[in-house]
């Protein structure tokens, strides 16, 4: 279980280093995972294309998102040693739910909606950037979707590692 815990912490800090990484040149650049009203202001001022909101949220999906379901897979089954569905699933469900609390509550709500590194100028007045729509879809995906992408995982590895 001290593995588990562990892994956890470090898929924290992956997601933390993408959004960190997204960010650097400007938090304009992480818009993608903002309200449509946020994304729509944004491009009103002329600080981003639509096309270059599209292109950022397929990176971070690239090298955000990828690395983080690699290194789950790979601690789970290759450093923890797991075989069969039950055992990888349990252990790829609490790292996976330790990195989205971390971020719908650290990222999401504190960094993002609590701090000046989110704001980008000209939309201050649509803080917290995450809410509504999005916000909901964040936190269903975080505790429905991760559960059902790892038992997805879970069921394929089992096979694989038979």
């Amino acid at each position: 279980m001290a593995n588990v815990i562990i892994e956890g912490i470090v898929a924290c800090f992956i997601v933390l280093i993408a959004c960190v990484v997204g960010i650097a040149n400007g938090p304009v650049n992480m818009v993608c995972l903002y309200e449509q009203e946020v994304q729509k202001r944004v491009i009103e001022k002329g600080l981003i294309t639509e096309e270059k909101i599209k292109h950022n949220a397929d990176l971070f999906r690239l090298f955000g998102m990828m690395p983080l379901i690699i290194f789950i897979v790979v601690a789970v089954y290759g450093v923890n040693g797991a075989r069969g569905f039950g055992e990888g699933f349990w252990q790829m469900t609490v790292i996976a739910l330790m990195e989205g609390l971390f971020d719908r509550l650290f990222i999401d709500y504190y960094w993002v909606g609590k701090t000046k590194a989110g704001d980008i100028e000209g939309t201050e007045d649509l803080k917290p950037y995450i809410y509504g729509k999005s916000l909901a879809v964040k936190w269903l995906s975080t505790v429905v979707g991760y559960p059902l992408i790892t038992a997805l995982i879970a069921l394929i590895m089992s096979f694989i590692l038979k």
